[in-house]
């Protein structure tokens, strides 16, 4: 009788662990930059000169007795390959965890430092940086591995739970069909020349992962989507995806941790161009017609991290399993100008030395820059031309494929996540969704690396930003959803 007891408990703990057996823990570490560095995610350059909130690392540790899964999501507008990799490579040595196990997440606040540069943790690849961003990313990596040190430190048996609820009118999809037939990104408030949104509504969702320990505080998880480019100008901050934290975390006494996972955002952020009286409290138009404002990051943080309170004490038990983790490549075609294009590599590069011009001289994105002079362009019209001519040139001698890893884990049969490492479009992640096995899929732009935008095909015909700057070809969007989905399948075993 006792081995068939014995027999049956075996059995049972192929696929469902024993009690006690699953285990997670939480780490931050602050990476928060000097002032004077570098601050990435404009066409113009910008060095940091105040510091309105703390940046940080913030990381998950997982483990089922066997395997260990790390997330960890940066306060930066992006991690490039080369950054990544080197994280990659010090976390695996400081801690052993596989190196398909581990999900470097940038949030994409456009206030932060330099993580996107071309810089591994010892070494240039290739290009050259400024000596304070070198040493940022070398910091940044070295905290990196410290936090995942710190989150295995901090494992401790866990159960898992999970909600949805939503966050209105705090995202908005960000392209426009204007009265001239073209479709703009963010084209202003209020503005008369707006004929219709060019995309779907925005998905509102808030997913909420509870992680309860025993011995140690919850852990909350909340998944939103939207551009964190709330804040703008030279001040450093973790935008919404921080300030949620902060309200998060303050609400409960202190009494939990709270992460921020950024989903599919490359075609959202926060712009109503037709707000609601007292819906421009907090904002003030920037150099490129775009409203931002401080105040209104924080009011994007009650709202969202409101959300998440309102079903913190109501969540759904989700049974732990096994960890599985899945990679795979998507082969996507490159977006490269033909001969026959009127925007050529000629035109590209007269684009292009008008713009490193206008940089150079501290007048670019401004009534005086170079490329208006010339062209016409300005506020949104000019950044997307500019990131046009970017691209055509980046893509001149570009192969004609991309080969795009898409990362994943899976905690048994209960939670699935899954990195792009780029900013797809909302509708990619709707889908990815919506066909996952999973009870709980969490997904997150801007994983393992920053390739650029994921478009859908349509957005290639309409025009705007995300397609003038995007690298792949106009089938990225469905390569994607397909990819992800047979990374799910295989991920749900």
């Amino acid at each position: 009788m006792k081995k068939l007891m014995l027999m049956t408990l075996v059995a049972a703990g192929a696929t469902t662990l024993l009690a006690g057996e699953f285990k997670a823990g939480f780490a931050r570490t602050d990476i928060t930059p000097p002032l004077g560095v570098y601050m990435p995610g404009y066409y113009q350059a910008r060095h940091a000169k105040e510091i309105l909130d703390p940046l940080s690392i913030n990381c998950v540790a997982f483990n089922d007795g066997k395997k260990t899964a790390l997330i960890m999501q940066f306060d930066t507008e992006a991690l490039s390959d080369w950054t990544a990799d080197g994280m990659r490579d010090a976390i695996v040595k400081a801690t052993g965890v596989d190196r398909n196990a581990i999900l470097l997440h940038a949030s994409h606040t456009h206030d932060g430092g330099n993580l996107a540069a071309k810089v591994t943790q010892s070494s240039a690849a290739g290009v050259s940086v400024d000596p304070l961003t070198k040493l940022y990313v070398e910091m940044a990596t070295t905290r990196a591995a410290d936090a995942a040190v710190e989150a295995i430190r901090d494992l401790k048996v866990a159960k898992l739970s999970y909600q949805r609820t939503e966050a209105k009118r705090i995202s908005f999809g960000r392209r426009y069909l204007m009265k001239n037939g073209k479709v703009q990104t963010n084209p202003g408030t209020n503005n008369p020349d707006i004929v219709k949104p060019a995309g779907p509504p925005p998905d509102e969702s808030v997913q909420v992962l509870r992680i309860d320990r025993e011995g140690g505080k919850p852990i909350c998880m909340i998944n939103f989507q939207t551009h964190p480019d709330v804040v703008g100008g030279e001040t450093i901050t973790a935008d919404w995806p921080g300030l949620t934290r902060t309200v998060f975390e303050a609400a409960t006494l202190g009494k939990a941790h709270c992460i921020v996972i950024n989903g599919t955002q490359g075609d959202l952020n926060h712009c109503n161009v037709m707000p609601k009286p007292g819906e421009l409290n907090g904002l003030k138009r920037d150099f490129d017609a775009v409203d931002r404002g401080y105040d209104h990051a924080w009011h994007m943080a009650n709202v969202l991290a409101g959300a998440a309170l309102s079903k913190w004490l109501k969540c759904i038990p989700l049974e732990a399993g096994d960890i599985h983790v899945e990679t795979m490549t998507v082969r996507v075609p490159a977006h490269k100008a033909k001969d026959t294009d009127e925007k050529n590599l000629a035109w590209a590069n007269d684009v292009w030395a008008l713009h490193e011009k206008a940089r150079k001289d501290g007048v670019a994105g401004t009534a005086k820059d170079y490329v208006t002079a010339k062209y016409g362009w300005a506020d949104m019209e000019l950044t997307t031309e500019v990131a046009r001519a970017g691209r055509i040139r980046r893509m001149a001698n570009h192969p004609d494929y991309h080969d795009l890893p898409l990362y994943g884990f899976a905690i048994g049969k209960s939670v699935a996540f899954g990195g792009f490492p780029g900013e797809p479009f909302n509708d990619i992640g709707k889908a990815v969704k919506k066909n996952s096995p999973f009870p709980l899929t969490i997904l997150s732009c801007l994983t393992n690396g920053s390739r650029g935008y994921f478009p859908f095909s349509d957005a290639y015909v309409g025009g705007g930003y995300e397609s003038a700057t995007s690298p792949f070809g106009p089938t990225v969007a469905d390569d994607l959803i397909k990819g992800e989905g047979e990374l799910m399948q295989k991920l749900y075993k």
